[in-house]
């Protein structure tokens, strides 16, 4: 009986941290832009880190409860899940396009991340020297992200690169003007959106300790350890919103039409909000986690050899063709998601002790 209560807690959590992150995203988009934000500047910074909210509250609750396993495996496999799974299903379902420097900047920001953990982590623990250079990376993301968008606000020259050679931006722009639409200022909105926040939040708080919950309650039922149900059941639930996006929502949902009225950023560049999500996983949700666990954080043997190596061979898949040859490919999607699934074979068939 407790296993299925567990799983309904599991599913529940799940779709209330869906719910709650696109809420309070939407609305605390729209109240910096009435506070007179540049909208390129509330893209580039608000936008982009609203998509790792369920990733960022429940590594919070959980390093906050002590459940350092939980934290880290949260955004560690979820940086692994974003670009192994979601922008693999991209590059293989969708036409992308993206700016080549960018794509490039962003691989390189991942890399930097993982080599901080590689070389940081000693006896299991995150030093406070690592802590501290995962946050100037993060400090480095966010302003490259804001000249980002500042160029392609005002449409200054980007190399633009595709896995179709016939694809430009006028094609994704004549299917999406690139707008995000809010509504008019006055005072009845504005409490509707403030509102809004704090559902949102709430909602997201709501969902995030159902999973925290129900991920303890399995490990603990099934002995075995919490970096497993990290890696898949947290990373997957926490992907499949995404996965519903890149597939076009093929099917139709009432989700479809809350995740369209909740848009934060144009269609076009969901591939890179994507990519923003596992930089962020790394570099905000780890940090945050440690500060919030108040010492130096227990990164386990499973996570440095399993999900980081991942994370680097996925990157360089990304960099180097478009560094070289200047364009994406599709196989880049099919490698990415074979190392994804070679990833999560690892971890369910060879946990390792001490994650």
């Amino acid at each position: 009986m407790i296993v299925f209560l567990s799983f309904v807690l599991y599913l529940l959590g799940m779709v209330l941290a869906a719910v709650g992150s696109r809420l309070a995203g939407r609305c605390s988009t729209w109240c910096f832009a009435l506070c007179g934000f540049p909208m390129w500047v509330v893209s580039a910074t608000v936008a982009s880190l609203c998509i790792a909210l369920p990733q960022l509250m429940l590594a919070f609750l959980a390093s906050g409860l002590s459940i350092t396993a939980l934290a880290v495996g949260t955004a560690l496999a979820g940086a692994v899940a974003d670009v192994g799974l979601v922008l693999a299903v991209c590059l293989l379902r969708r036409d992308v396009i993206v700016d080549r420097g960018e794509l490039t900047r962003k691989c390189l920001i991942l890399l930097g991340s993982c080599a901080v953990l590689l070389l940081f982590v000693r006896d299991g623990l995150l030093s406070y020297t690592g802590l501290g250079l995962l946050m100037g990376l993060f400090v480095v993301f966010v302003m490259e992200n804001i000249v980002y968008q500042h160029h392609i606000v005002y449409e200054e020259e980007m190399d633009l690169i595709t896995a179709r050679q016939d694809t430009t931006l006028e094609t994704f722009r004549a299917r999406d003007d690139g707008t995000v639409r809010f509504p008019a200022m006055s005072v009845k909105n504005s409490l509707r959106n403030l509102g809004g926040v704090l559902l949102g939040g709430a909602v997201l708080v709501a969902g995030a300790y159902s999973l925290l919950y129900a991920s303890v309650v399995f490990a603990n039922l099934t002995g075995t350890i919490q970096a497993l149900w990290a890696a898949t059941l947290l990373s997957l639930g926490f992907s499949l919103p995404l996965l519903a996006e890149a597939f076009h929502h093929p099917l139709g949902s009432a989700w479809k039409r809350f995740a369209e009225r909740c848009r934060i950023y144009p269609q076009w560049t969901f591939p890179m909000h994507v990519l923003n999500a596992a930089i962020l996983n790394i570099t905000l949700v780890l940090p945050l986690a440690s500060l919030m666990y108040r010492k130096r954080l227990p990164v386990g043997e499973q996570f440095r050899t399993y999900e980081v190596p991942a994370c680097i061979v996925m990157a360089l898949l990304l960099m180097l063709p478009a560094l070289f040859k200047r364009r994406l490919y599709r196989w880049q999607g099919a490698a990415c998601l074979a190392v994804y699934l070679c990833y999560l074979a690892a971890v369910l068939f060879a946990p390792l002790a001490g994650a």
